[in-house]
């Protein structure tokens, strides 16, 4: 482990005390360590986001409508959540992910093509257009007007925008990892192959 790394945390930053904490705080830590409410906990976002308990609240909110209720199946859910995990190299958010995705559908053929970065020919084509997207959102920095004309035939013009904002939401949440270097839970083994 890296030595700026606390050892509490698995960051760069000491899990600040709940009662040190103003009452937006204590709120976003409680809701941290309530069983189910977070993927990992205070030793993941829940606890980065201790720092700016302000915005947590509304980022649990936004996060909880984008993954639960804007009408996606789960499978489309977790293939833009690893889309966007591989596309930022996002180690953390892909340990946390890739069990899920198992879990609600998602083969392992294409967890493979998107981990590997492999060519999407010959799986569904909801499947491929969502790993497109991601490809061409991180990696391109553009959307061609093909993936996006046949994203909107599948899902129309709202919840197409739902789920680039899905996929913008784990971005911002794979950049506030690198930030901190946020570290595997113990245990835990690296997925993705990254340099």
């Amino acid at each position: 482990m890296p030595s700026d790394i606390d050892p509490r945390s698995g960051f760069r930053l000491p899990l600040p005390d709940r009662e040190d904490l103003d009452e937006a705080g204590k709120k976003a830590y409680d809701r941290g360590v309530t069983p189910g409410a977070t993927l990992a906990g205070l030793q993941g976002p829940a606890g980065i986001q201790l720092f700016s308990p302000k915005t947590a609240q509304h980022m649990a909110a936004l996060n909880r409508y984008l993954r639960f209720e804007a009408g996606f199946t789960p499978r489309v859910r977790e293939i833009a959540i690893l889309a966007t995990a591989r596309e930022m190299d996002s180690q953390f958010e892909w340990v946390a992910h890739e069990d899920v995705a198992l879990k609600e559908g998602v083969p392992q053929n294409v967890i493979d093509i998107i981990k590997h970065r492999r060519s999407t020919d010959g799986i569904d084509e909801t499947d491929a257009l969502v790993i497109e997207l991601g490809r061409q959102l991180w990696r391109d920095h553009k959307v061609k007007s093909e993936t996006f004309a046949k994203l909107k035939a599948i899902f129309g013009p709202n919840k197409l925008i739902d789920l680039v904002m899905l996929m913008g939401n784990y971005a911002g949440t794979a950049a506030l990892l690198a930030a901190v270097d946020m570290q595997l839970h113990a245990g835990k083994k690296p997925l993705l192959p990254v340099p």
